[in-house]
């Protein structure tokens, strides 16, 4: 059962946040443009009390943060100048009547409720009966307090810090963040030192040993970091902790042995930006869509490529998932809808990578049939087609993998079945060459790039 959250609640905790930290003219900005109104208190016993006993100097300053009703305002305007009348604080009346936005109002449309105050300013004498009538000043106090009272609401302080202090503590209590652990809001991380350059790793952390009838075929960090997760030859897809190279017993599924798996070999994997949703692929051409928490299928794709499925990637908004497969084709498939959306068609061998560019608006196919395609994500267009150089005049080297440059958007670093790896630009010009350095046996089969692109492995 999913929680429903109304879009005004969180525009009212940013308003609250807004007001807590006395960012006014954000928040004045914020009310105005979405038309949503804070109108909280501290205590409504305290703003009712304030008005019974007539401690304007406090009340009128919550005012101004508040939407209310026009007349509510103009009954509370026009007791707070009366009563200024009474105490002779006849300056402070006439500035109330000439800069106040509800006496501006009011004198245009009411202007005889409005001359009355102006013609008591001038009086040298106040007259309780006279001006306050049948009703005596306390109980006109009573009555807007009440009337006031209906207007507002009263929130626990601090909703937007609480609310993302608890998220923090069920993260911990899930073990997704170990007990003390400095947390990176914005990155959505565990804060750590970033080291100002960027190092490769130069000794063995740990390993993780696979059953003698199992290994491994494809493997992914999750991108906050905090897990691993491998799919193997047997079909089977395990999470484990990176920072003790065992299973993470802290997902129940795991822990009662109710593994995510395929009927075949898993070929690919990817994760969703917030670390959520898990994305599998398998040999026999089947998807499968899992939530990391529970470990339940969230959809299945019975048919979406005919032979096995070489990669998988997460639109920016992970709404959809990029798929590449050894039928030659790339294709991309709604999450929701469950349908195949679009089909990019043009390589005459197997598609071994498929990556989205840095903005989405590019998918990047890396093939057997030793070319790299650059295709309009949204016309399924082939843009630019080009072949890394090969080393020989023989045959030619198959593309296994694709990956965009973190520093620089317009770049791909493309790794062949040959001793020699690339970064290329978009337009198929070599940027730089990487070379095993082996005459035999030196062909890369693989590559990953660091976190930052300084590295590639």
């Amino acid at each position: 059962m999913s929680l429903e959250i109304e879009a005004t609640d969180v525009i009212k905790i940013i308003l609250q946040f807004c007001k807590e930290n006395a960012l006014l003219d954000s928040f004045n900005c914020i009310q105005n443009e979405c038309k949503v109104s804070l109108n909280t208190v501290e205590s409504i016993e305290g703003f009712t009390a304030d008005i019974n006993h007539g401690r304007w100097d406090v009340v009128l300053p919550q005012v101004a943060n508040l939407k209310l009703p026009r007349n509510r305002l103009e009954e509370l305007y026009e007791q707070v100048v009366l009563e200024m009348i009474e105490l002779r604080e006849i300056d402070t009346a006439k500035a109330m009547l000439k800069q106040t936005q509800v006496f501006t109002r009011m004198k245009a449309e009411d202007p005889e409720r409005c001359n009355r105050l102006e013609a008591l300013c001038s009086r040298t004498y106040f007259d309780a009966k006279e001006v306050y009538g049948a009703v005596p000043k306390d109980k006109r106090r009573a009555q807007i307090a009440l009337s006031l009272s209906a207007e507002v609401s009263m929130v626990p302080p601090s909703r937007l810090m609480a609310l993302i202090g608890q998220a923090l503590k069920w993260q911990q209590h899930q073990g997704l963040l170990p007990p003390g652990t400095a947390f990176d809001l914005f990155r959505g991380t565990a804060a750590g030192q970033r080291d100002e350059v960027e190092r490769f790793p130069v000794a063995l952390d740990r390993s993780i040993k696979f059953g003698k009838k199992s290994h491994p075929e494809v493997a992914r960090f999750s991108p906050d970091g905090t897990m691993l997760i491998t799919g193997s030859v047997d079909g089977f897809i395990e999470v484990w902790d990176p920072a003790t190279g065992k299973l993470k017993k802290d997902l129940a599924y795991q822990a009662d042995e109710s593994f995510m798996m395929h009927d075949t070999a898993v070929l690919a994997l990817a994760i969703s930006r917030d670390s959520e949703v898990l994305a599998t692929a398998s040999q026999d051409g089947k998807i499968k869509v899992w939530k990391l928490r529970t470990g339940q299928c969230l959809r299945r794709y019975e048919r979406p490529h005919t032979q096995g499925v070489t990669s998988l990637a997460f639109s920016r908004d992970g709404s959809q998932i990029l798929s590449a497969s050894y039928d030659g084709l790339v294709r991309v498939h709604g999450l929701k809808s469950g349908k195949m959306l679009k089909e990019f068609r043009g390589h005459t061998s197997y598609v071994n990578d498929a990556i989205y560019s840095a903005d989405g608006s590019q998918v990047i196919s890396a093939s057997s049939d030793a070319t790299v395609r650059v295709w309009d994500s949204k016309s399924c267009d082939c843009i630019t087609l080009f072949k890394p150089p090969q080393v020989s005049s023989g045959s030619e080297q198959s593309v296994s993998s694709v990956y965009v440059n973190p520093q620089n958007a317009e770049q791909v670093v493309v790794c062949s079945r040959a001793p020699t790896a690339h970064v290329m630009t978009l337009q198929g010009q070599v940027v730089k060459t990487f070379q095993s350095g082996k005459r035999e046996g030196g062909n890369f089969v693989a590559a990953a790039l660091s976190p930052r692109g300084e590295w590639l492995y």
